[in-house]
Order: structure tokens, then C-alpha cells, then sequence
């Protein structure tokens, strides 16, 4: 196969993080993601997903119900904030920040520059700091250029645009972010959007400030959301988890109740492992994701190359979702939906003793069993009884 340009083949550690790339592989076009389509292929774009945008911006009527009022709008946009402050601020330029272009640093890299003389105590303080910002998670890898996006997308016109990445760039630190448990379980609805946009809002301020701190260290530091590159296989590289049916990575912290941001650098670190826990050989067995897709944008079966539309990588064998069935549903939500990562078997509070016995049935020979004890999982919460938890109040 073709590897990309100073990217030399990893059989052992993808073998390790359970990435199992073919000869078929090629880089993923960040025009071709479901999102960036719905703006210029008419295929994905419609009324309906024109409305799910301005949903966010509450120029469409919020849809009537539980979980889908004005309140439960307003939350959810809310707390999307800081998010659009930062994705917005270059649009006259065709950049949007965070998602189909990386976050401009807002500080000079200082001229100084720190000596590192030991990369393992080095990484340890990144994450150190990087838990002192808020992330609850964090790992660090190889900068692998197969998941880098092959061009960056100019917002004015769709079109694809260079990176622009400084030179020199070879590790990726990975951050986790939690999303709020209580908001998850009620998935779908527009209330439990808050989880997902209070989340977006808490890693730009992290990765934009970890980067800041790392560049008065004297090197180079992109911060990144959604942008520039794949983030699940730097998630697994960098050991925080496995990949799974869902899609979605599975931590042993939080299941797969977390958002994933990263930021590129030169700052001299040590790199983390992949940890494989077991959970594909839980997923082999489990289709709870899959049962539960009102859309059945999920696959059964194993992992294949077999993918449905443009919007996913080719060449990579693994469990692929229809990512236009999953997007025409958030459309006529006007909302997100995660019942996959509601219903998912290892989306659990790990504070509790019960669960993390759990877990250990589920990642070893007794999976079977930990899969019984599972029927009566992941049910949906009413989004009233959030409301109504704290205030005694309705929504009316």
C-alpha cells in the first residue's frame, strides 16, 4: 500500500490498538464528513437539516414535548457558547475553528525554549496540567499521518484548503471529556444536546489553554476539536480506551460517555501504549447499539471494509455506521442523538462498586453473563425528572 508522506507502517502497534488497516486504506477527505455535507451535497442537505442548524441558533420553532421545549433549547444552546464564540471568530476567513479548522493559537510561541531532558516526566506533567484545566482524561501518541484529514475545508465555498500545520509536529496528546451522565440518559432530546455542547465548550477552553502552556514553553502546539484529523485512532493509540460497535470509543472511566479533542506538538514526550481491554470481544456478542438505532444506521456482524456512503474512511476494517441514516434522524430532531451511547452496556458511573464488577465480567471469560445482566439497562429518563430534581419544578 501508499503510505502518506514520513508515515512509516505500524503493524505492531495497530495490531495492539486493534486497527486493522488494508490495502484498500486512504485518507479520509474532511469535505466528505456527514456535517460538512449537509452544506454542499444535495444528497444530505435539506429543509430539514437547514432547520437543525438554525435550531442552534433558535431561529426554528423548538418542537413541542418532553425533553424538546424552549427551555430544553435554550440549555442546549447555551451551552454550545463557548464553542461558537471560538468556531465563529474567523468565519469572514473560511475557518471555522475547532471543526473544519484548527484553532488559531492566540499567543506567540515564546523565544525561549525550555530543555526537556527527560520526556517521561515531561508527559506526566502535561497531564498533570492538563487535569488542572479540566480534562478528565488524557494520553498521548505518535503523530500518525493516516488519520490526518487530506485537506482542511474553506467554509465560504466548501472547498478544501491547506492545513497550514507548522513543521516539525510528531506527538498527539488526546484529551477526555466527560459528558454529563443524568443529561445522557435522556437521550434523545434536545436537553440532553446540553451534555454534548457543555463538553465542546469545556475542551476549546482546555486544549486552546494546554496549548497556550506549551507554547511558553518554547515549542509548537495546535489545538484541535474536530478538526484536521480523525481523533478515535489517537484515542486508542494513546491507550484510552477500545474501539467499539457504537462507534464510539469505550473508557474504563466512563464507557462511552466522553468527547475527545487533541493538540499537536514538537514538545519532546513520552508515548502512552495501547490498552486493549477486551471490549471488541464484548461487542462481538453484544447489539444493543444496533437494536436500539430507530434509523439502523448501526451494523450487526463483525467489523468489515464494507462502508455505506462517502462519509467514512476506506481501506479500514471495523464497524462502520450509515452515517446519512444517523444524520437524517438528528435532522428531524432538530437535535443530537446518542441512544447508542445511552443504551451501551459499558455506559456506567465506575464510582460505583457494583459497576465496576461489572466490568470486570464484561472484559473476560464471563462476558456472556455480564450481557444478561444488561436487559434492563440504558432505559431512557424523562427529561422532566432532571428538570424537576433540583427545582421541584416542570416544564411547562
Amino acid at each position: 500500500m501508499t503510505w502518506p508522506k514520513n508515515t512509516p507502517p505500524r503493524k505492531e502497534t495497530d495490531a495492539a490498538a486493534g486497527i486493522d488497516v488494508t490495502d484498500e486504506f486512504e485518507r479520509f477527505a474532511q469535505r466528505n464528513d456527514i456535517f460538512t455535507r449537509a452544506f454542499w451535497d444535495d444528497q444530505v442537505r435539506s429543509n430539514e437539516t437547514d432547520k437543525f442548524f438554525a435550531s442552534y441558533r433558535m431561529e426554528a420553532a423548538p418542537r413541542r414535548g418532553d425533553g424538546f421545549s424552549q427551555r430544553d433549547f435554550a440549555l442546549r444552546n447555551a451551552s454550545w457558547l463557548i464553542s461558537d464564540v471560538v468556531s465563529n471568530r474567523s468565519a469572514t476567513d473560511g475557518r471555522r475553528e475547532g471543526f473544519q479548522a484548527a484553532i488559531e493559537p492566540d499567543t506567540l510561541v515564546a523565544d525561549q525554549m525550555v530543555k526537556i531532558e527527560d520526556a517521561g516526566k515531561m508527559s506526566s506533567e502535561i497531564k498533570r496540567i492538563a487535569k488542572f484545566f479540566g480534562a478528565d482524561l488524557c494520553g498521548i501518541t505518535d503523530l500518525d499521518e493516516r488519520w490526518i484529514y487530506t485537506a482542511r475545508v474553506d467554509t465560504r465555498d466548501m472547498s478544501d484548503a491547506p492545513h497550514d500545520l507548522p513543521d516539525g509536529l510528531h506527538s498527539v496528546i488526546v484529551l477526555g471529556h466527560e459528558m454529563d451522565k443524568e443529561l445522557v440518559a435522556t437521550y434523545p432530546s434536545a436537553l440532553a444536546g446540553a451534555a454534548t455542547g457543555r463538553e465542546y465548550s469545556h475542551e476549546a477552553a482546555i486544549v486552546m489553554q494546554l496549548a497556550t502552556y506549551i507554547r511558553k514553553l518554547g515549542y509548537e502546539a495546535v489545538a484541535s476539536m474536530n478538526d484536521t484529523a480523525l481523533v478515535i485512532p489517537y484515542a486508542v493509540k494513546a491507550g484510552l480506551g477500545e474501539y467499539a460497535r457504537n462507534q464510539m470509543v469505550i473508557t474504563p472511566e466512563f464507557g462511552p460517555r466522553l468527547r475527545f479533542s487533541k493538540i499537536f506538538t514538537n514538545l519532546p514526550l513520552a508515548h502512552d501504549n495501547p490498552k486493549p481491554m477486551g471490549v471488541r470481544a464484548f461487542c462481538d456478542i453484544c447489539t444493543k447499539c444496533a437494536d436500539a438505532c430507530p434509523v439502523k444506521a448501526l451494523p450487526y456482524g463483525p467489523p468489515s471494509r464494507e462502508t455505506a456512503n462517502i462519509s467514512a474512511i476506506k481501506g479500514v476494517r471495523k464497524w462502520t455506521s450509515d452515517a446519512e441514516k444517523c444524520f437524517s434522524f438528528w435532522a428531524k430532531l432538530s437535535t443530537d442523538c446518542a441512544i447508542c451511547m445511552r443504551v451501551c452496556p459499558f455506559n456506567r458511573d465506575y464510582e460505583k462498586l457494583g459497576n465496576r464488577l461489572w466490568l470486570k465480567l464484561a472484559l473476560g471469560p464471563l462476558r456472556k453473563l455480564a450481557l444478561r445482566l444488561t436487559r434492563s439497562h440504558g432505559r431512557r429518563r424523562k427529561p422532566a425528572e432532571w428538570w424537576q430534581q433540583d427545582t421541584g419544578r416542570s416544564d411547562p
